[in-house]
């Protein structure tokens, strides 16, 4: 029973629609082998799928590069014009870009004034104004920063060391009681023994 034949238009069911681009990519793919094995023919095959992934295939001898070339020379296209345009114009706004900053820059050390009227003074001099105080507000800012944490560093040496302290303390105050229960201890003997001599002599 043969397989009848497909409609050719959008399918609308994207998982369908996907499964059948994975299939007939994978066969056109084999195809563009076949040509290039069979026929000694140059072919460079680009495609992307409605989600935008990239397929591609060239053949093993030539180079991409050459292909597009010798494309460009059949077809009197020129694929690279509107990219070169495009790429020339964004190196021009770049460049002004650049430029102007520079000029910026030099006049916010002092140099480059004189091309400047007294409104441009002005500007400039109330655009330092704000960077100056927000570079003190910042300087500030870091400041407090460092204080707090140094606060809090000092703080925890001081806890650590009292901590310390007080251990050394108990420790202190347990020597102590085991000295004088030794002073005891050898007090007694010692009333023990002279009260054994005493009775001895009186015997």
């Amino acid at each position: 029973m043969g397989r009848g034949k497909i409609q050719i238009k959008k399918i609308e069911n994207p998982t369908s629609r996907q499964v059948t681009y994975s299939k007939r990519r994978l066969g056109i793919m084999k195809k563009a082998k076949e040509l290039t094995v069979l026929c000694d023919a140059q072919v460079f095959l680009i495609m992307f799928s409605s989600s935008g992934k990239l397929a591609e295939y060239c053949g093993p001898s030539p180079d991409i590069n050459e292909i597009l070339h010798r494309y460009q020379k059949v077809t009197g296209i020129d694929i690279w014009h509107a990219e070169y345009e495009r790429m020339q114009n964004t190196l021009k706004d770049l460049n002004e870009i650049n430029q102007k900053l520079r000029s910026e820059i030099r006049q916010r050390i002092g140099e480059n004034l004189d091309e400047l009227d007294i409104k441009e003074l002005r500007g400039l001099e109330q655009n330092l104004e704000e960077a100056h105080r927000i570079v003190r507000r910042r300087k500030f800012h870091v400041i407090a920063t460092q204080t707090d944490t140094y606060k809090k560093k000092l703080k925890s040496t001081r806890e650590i060391y009292g901590a310390l302290m007080h251990e050394l303390e108990l420790e202190g105050e347990s020597r102590e009681c085991n000295f004088d229960a030794d002073d005891l201890l050898y007090n007694e003997d010692d009333r023990l023994g002279l009260v054994y001599e005493s009775h001895d002599l009186n015997f």
